[in-house]
């Protein structure tokens, strides 16, 4: 368990890193061709929305439940950035769709392959949902779930949701106390999550060709816990999410 934790604990901060290093070198770049210093004709071929799958991709590779997330996260911003860099022609938009196909045939054999090995020298596999200490780690890829967490404290965690849809119910749990963070990644997926109408909670999710949005019944009479929160961040691409409850 403690090696578990400091296992996901450094690969936290490695993408906590990796981030910080995206921003410093958009901040750069920003003012180089601010200041005339880079050509500024390069600048829509930097800052443009390839490039930003790009970087997301990037950061996610170094974060175990959404690795997958990150490779088709680059993967499609660098099909799209290429056709900005390379003339061709003919209609390059139109190998899309069996890029796609093709992208998910090796991710599946990849996947195998990679659980395999992962499972063969760490003595576990990595998918599918578990929860422990109230903290929830799941991630699907080209597949679904549908959990009723068991009451217990929740403390949030993680979901990550490649070519996946995952419905996980929170009503019989209760928030630990302070700040809770629950950290989701849907790359062509989405997540709902259904939570106690009497909850507050924060929404941090970056959209990408996507949504994710609080559809709670609005109740006048409902008396928010507001020493309690459970913020969610994270990501959306190509998908979306929301939160819900039963009244």
């Amino acid at each position: 368990m403690e090696t578990t934790t400091y296992f996901c604990s450094k690969q936290k901060r490695m993408k906590k890193i990796i981030i910080g290093f995206i921003i410093l070198a958009a901040g750069l770049l920003l003012l180089g061709f601010n200041t005339g210093i880079l050509d500024p004709s390069f600048k829509h071929l930097i800052f443009s929305w390839p490039v930003l799958l790009i970087a997301l991709g990037l950061a996610n590779f170094f974060d175990r439940s959404s690795f997958w997330a990150g490779v088709i996260l680059t993967s499609i911003g660098a099909f799209f950035f290429l056709p900005r860099l390379i003339e061709f022609h003919f209609n390059f938009i139109h190998l899309f769709w069996p890029f796609l196909l093709i992208l998910i045939g090796v991710v599946m054999i990849l996947k195998r392959v990679f659980f395999k090995s992962f499972s063969h020298h760490h003595g576990h596999i990595r998918g599918g949902s578990k929860i422990e200490d109230g903290v929830i780690d799941e991630s699907n890829i080209f597949g679904s779930s549908n959990r009723i967490i068991q009451p217990c404290n929740f403390k949030g965690g993680k979901i990550s949701n490649v070519f996946a849809g995952s419905k996980i119910d929170l009503t019989r749990t209760t928030l630990s106390d302070q700040e809770n963070y629950l950290d989701i990644s849907c790359v062509f997926g989405g997540v709902e999550v259904i939570v106690p109408s009497n909850w507050k909670i924060q929404i941090q999710v970056s959209s990408i060709m996507g949504a994710f949005s609080d559809k709670r019944l609005v109740n006048n009479n409902q008396i928010i816990d507001n020493s309690k929160t459970l913020i969610i961040k994270g990501s959306v691409v190509f998908g979306g999410g929301e939160i819900k409850s039963f009244n």
